[in-house]
């Protein structure tokens, strides 16, 4: 078994908050600038060292119980020497500025370990409890201030403002929550992480590299907020409208249920953790709508088909001839891949991928059928077996392999 005895990290940190700054035990003042510059350098060495040492003493345990013991012992004991701090600090009016850039060290110091703390070990401290009122405090003065600076950021003025406004309000709204109000860890840590994200996000669009719309960025960090589910679902439905066919809109429709399929998520984190997860949500509302849009398909193919007393043959313009046709050896479904896949690589360049099929397939036939429908082939290149995948991309690669001996 190890041993459980672990060397006390803070013992100097702790020594000189609860001794050299405690008005009850010792005068500050008592302290020349040459300690004070002393104490300010150790700080910062004790800063990385802690961390160093906790990271060994966390490896160095096997149970996970040992662990949260350990992390959330650290935390706490953190946070405490913070408030100890910032109440000395409000009740001594220190007028030398030496001992107030040793307090402004001391504060850095603990910043930072509580911070490596809660993005280092995230998952062994007690998050659902709440936060000391002073760290609260001090913690939403410090994003306030990166907000300030983010929201003045180029890169939210190619975003739609009304998007932006949704983000900012939700996170200012936060920064400026009552005292009164019960702010946990897991509500902090959301607020930090999303503030971290959104400046990576300016950040790499200065240095321009690969660009992340803000709408995917929040469906990644589970910004479960009701006014942005209300946003995104009917930004997706004013698309859907757009067309002026039903199969177009059907079109329309699984081309963003599948760009939203294809977007990540982070299941650890919610901006409300009592709120279901947003890609649940979502996936729930675009199925529905393809439920919806389905069953208008189908009615106005049945009003279609009920308002004429005989159904009329094909137009010549619709259907080529018998001898006109070009025979196909793929099925119906493998050739549907292959238009589908030229159609979104704009290969074929149509107006639409509804137009795109409606255009060609009266042309085509295969060994099996002579008149082929093109809506029933565009609703199968949507539904394709890993079989008839499969013999596309053989098909596709012969080709190629063709090409190479001309």
């Amino acid at each position: 078994m190890k041993d459980m005895t672990q060397t006390y990290l803070l013992e100097w940190l702790d020594s000189v908050v609860t001794l050299n700054f405690n008005p009850k035990k010792n005068d500050a003042d008592q302290l020349t600038t040459i300690q004070c510059k002393a104490i300010v350098k150790k700080a910062i060495e004790e800063t990385q060292l802690i961390q160093t040492q906790l990271t060994i003493q966390v490896f160095s345990l096997n149970k996970e119980k040992q662990i949260k013991v350990l992390v959330k012992n650290y935390h706490s004991a953190l946070i405490s020497l913070w408030d100890q701090l910032i109440t000395i600090n409000n009740a001594m009016h220190l007028q030398r500025e030496d001992l107030k850039e040793v307090v402004t060290a001391l504060l850095a110091s603990l910043d930072e370990l509580l911070t490596f703390i809660e993005s280092r070990f995230t998952r062994f401290l007690s998050l659902d409890s709440r936060i000391p009122v002073s760290y609260l405090g001090v913690s939403s003065k410090k994003m306030r201030q990166r907000l300030d600076k983010l929201r003045s950021s180029p890169f939210f003025e190619t975003e739609e403002k009304l998007l932006v406004d949704i983000v900012f309000n939700s996170l200012y709204c936060f920064v400026h929550s009552k005292k009164k109000r019960k702010v946990t860890f897991r509500d902090m840590l959301y607020q930090k992480s999303l503030i971290r994200e959104l400046e990576s996000l300016t950040h790499n669009q200065h240095k321009n590299k690969t660009h992340v719309s803000l709408i995917e960025l929040l469906i990644y960090m589970n910004f479960n907020s009701k006014i942005f589910i209300n946003y995104y679902t009917q930004k997706i439905s004013r698309k859907i409208d757009e067309p002026q066919q039903i199969p177009d809109k059907m079109e329309c429709l699984l081309f963003y249920f599948k760009e939203f399929s294809q977007i990540t998520i982070r299941e650890d984190i919610a901006l409300h953790s009592n709120y279901q997860n947003l890609k649940k949500i979502l996936r729930e509302w675009f199925e529905q709508e393809i439920i919806f849009q389905e069953k208008k398909q189908q009615l106005t193919k049945t009003v279609s088909l009920t308002s004429s007393a005989i159904i009329k043959p094909p137009e010549p313009s619709t259907i080529a001839k018998k001898n006109e046709r070009v025979v196909c050896q793929l099925s119906t479904d493998q050739t549907a891949l292959i238009l589908r896949a030229s159609s979104e690589l704009e290969i074929l360049i149509s107006k639409s991928m509804n137009h795109l099929f409606k255009t060609i397939v009266p042309f085509l036939s295969t060994p099996n059928k002579d008149i082929l429908s093109y809506d029933s082939m565009r609703s199968k290149a949507y539904s394709a077996e890993d079989r008839d995948k499969e013999i596309a991309i053989a098909t596709l690669e012969k080709m190629i392999k063709k090409i190479k001996e001309y």
